[in-house]
């Protein structure tokens, strides 16, 4: 007996080997394509599973049933195609979108950074009491009602106070978008 996976030297074993694979496409490109319903990678996997088919030859015990040899081999090659995919379930862009994306991102952080920019300069046109206000509303976790209670006000006339104090700054930081964008 031969020592697995190890080719024939025999060219009649060789051409035999040849004839059953041979024999076996249709049904083993069936197989593979029912179970990769759609992939467009099914003809990939067949032509794996053919190669691992003819590097396993040495495997093959004649007058054995060489279809359901074959067969258990594509399945394994479907088995670890799907792992393949499971693996590298990455979206893949072409490079012209991959660059677009990258161009807006650069013009968003670009964004960001002139709006972060425009809230410090708005923050610092507050009265020290509306700045220190919203300063520790936000730099805390704790709920509206506690909040407002420390501040021995309502919860809704902290909430009308904060809404105006927001509304400003925003508008604040629209107009300075502005003008540096009319500037520039």
């Amino acid at each position: 007996m031969e020592p697995v996976n190890q080719p024939r030297t025999d060219d009649s074993a060789d051409s035999a080997f040849v004839g059953l694979l041979t024999e076996c496409q249709l049904p083993l490109r069936l197989y593979v394509r029912a179970l990769l319903p759609g992939d467009p990678a099914a003809g990939d996997v067949i032509q794996q599973a053919n190669a691992k088919i003819w590097e396993k030859r040495g495997d093959f015990e004649p007058g054995t049933h060489f279809k359901a040899w074959a067969m258990a081999i594509a399945r394994f090659e479907v088995l670890n195609h799907r792992k393949r995919q499971a693996r590298d379930a990455r979206l893949h862009f072409s490079d012209e979108l991959e660059e677009t994306v990258a161009t807006e991102l650069a013009q968003v952080t670009d964004d960001l950074a002139e709006r972060q920019a425009a809230l410090r300069e708005c923050m610092q046109a507050l009265k020290p009491a509306s700045r220190e206000l919203l300063m520790r509303r936000y730099a805390t976790q704790q709920p509206l009602a506690e909040f407002a209670s420390q501040l021995g006000r309502s919860v809704g006339g902290v909430k009308v106070t904060l809404h105006r104090l927001r509304t400003a700054l925003a508008e604040c930081i629209e107009r300075r978008l502005l003008a540096t964008g009319e500037t520039e």
